[in-house]
């Protein structure tokens, strides 16, 4: 089965979450002004809830349209479970 698509794409913006995020604890550490602090949240926020739905969205892509038969009824159901997360 050939790899995710877009693995690489979701690690850049995991890695990119994860510097907000330690610039964020480093900012309240350092009591910085709430409205920097604030922004800086918001960029881990987008970047891990754009993470999410690149994965998934590759996930679905990759894994349930190349389902078929027997295997696709599998398929549906795991389709309707992990469609929760979007």
């Amino acid at each position: 089965m050939a790899a995710h698509t877009e693995n690489a794409s979701v690690v850049k913006r995991l890695k990119r979450a994860s510097g907000h995020l330690n610039k964020v604890i480093e900012m309240l550490e350092d009591e910085t002004d709430c409205m920097k602090i604030a922004q800086q949240m918001q960029a881990v926020s987008s970047a891990i809830i754009g993470a999410k739905k690149t994965y998934i969205h590759d996930h679905i892509e990759h894994c349930l349209t190349r389902a078929k038969g027997a295997k696709g009824s599998l398929k549906l159901g795991e389709f309707k479970e992990i469609t929760k997360y979007l």
